[in-house]
């Protein structure tokens, strides 16, 4: 009796011990945000993300993580009212959550869902294409999160009485490497 069960308890843990799983670490980002109104139009970028990712089990989860202080524009004091529109001292970090299908071939658009925390709230962006080159054993992705400021209940900044466009698309371009 014993032995039946050791031999239905090894044939079950077999296939979970079987099942690939690739570890991820983001080594090198470009994160920009672009902000655009009647009279000009900013950049905001940082190069402070840090991540990690895993996939398995036909499933990839990746976190990523940048402080909001992180993102400069090249005028100190237009940074310093973004932190403050952003409420950045009291949520100083930007989260993204990335899902997607793990793919074993070499496609070239990934389709990720995102769940994005920022300035207090939390928004989600279903089926986000990003262009994936791999090369000398890493993985380049770059591609653009649609983000608006109402989706993070933002009060839109306001020059000459007029506000900012609501759409604040983030560019990514990132170099993840296999642990």
């Amino acid at each position: 009796m014993k032995m039946k069960i050791l031999v239905a308890f090894l044939l079950a843990a077999v296939p979970l011990f079987a099942q690939s799983e690739t570890q991820w670490i983001l080594e090198q980002s470009t994160l920009s945000y672009h902000m655009s109104h009647p009279m000009h139009e900013v950049d905001g970028i940082s190069h402070e993300a840090k991540g990690k990712g895993i996939c398995q089990a036909g499933q990839c989860n990746f976190l990523i993580a940048v402080p909001v202080k992180s993102f400069g524009t090249g005028d100190a004091n237009r940074d310093l009212h973004m932190l403050e529109t952003t409420r950045g001292a009291q949520f100083p970090m930007v989260i993204v959550r990335a899902q997607f299908p793990s793919d074993e071939t070499t496609a070239s658009t990934v389709y990720a869902d995102l769940q994005v925390q920022f300035a207090g709230q939390t928004a989600h962006y279903s089926h986000v294409p990003f262009q994936r080159v791999t090369k000398n054993g890493e993985e380049r992705i770059t591609g653009t999160i649609p983000s608006t400021c109402s989706d993070f209940k933002i009060v839109r900044p306001s020059f000459l009485s007029v506000p900012i466009k609501n759409e604040i698309p983030v560019r990514v371009d990132m170099f993840w490497k296999k642990m």
